[in-house]
């Protein structure tokens, strides 16, 4: 028997690296954008100061879910935030353990839950 079927709401695709509040809108942010987003426009979009941005940044790339590439534009320092395919294909995981979670939820609670991932084609990519 497995840990899955012994303890079906441990809901273990919960990736504590992305399930972080601002790394996931960060991930999200990122996914929406696939050829990458600056520095200033992922702050922007997250909400977040620039050192919380820098600090969720490394633990992303630290854990190969983001690519951080520094340069200038002009005489400007230019950096650029995009998802690894590792990161792309480990979010669409943990969408998919959060789909299940919501599923579960709305069952026990004795309504039915929304086909979330068919409706958005999250996971048919």
């Amino acid at each position: 028997m497995s840990k899955t079927d012994s303890a079906p709401f441990s809901y273990e695709g919960l990736d504590r690296v992305i399930h972080e509040k601002a790394r996931l809108g960060l991930l999200t942010s990122l996914m929406a954008h696939p050829k990458g987003l600056a520095f200033a426009d992922l702050k922007q979009l997250c909400g977040l100061t620039d050192g919380n941005l820098s600090r969720h940044l490394a633990v992303l790339q630290e854990a190969g879910l983001v690519e951080v590439t520094k340069g200038y534009e002009g005489n400007r320092p230019h950096t650029t935030c995009r998802l690894t395919k590792t990161g792309r294909r480990r979010f669409l995981e943990y969408l998919a353990v959060l789909e299940r979670l919501v599923r579960d939820a709305a069952k026990a609670a004795g309504r039915e839950a929304p086909p979330l991932g068919g409706r958005l084609g999250i996971l048919s990519t």
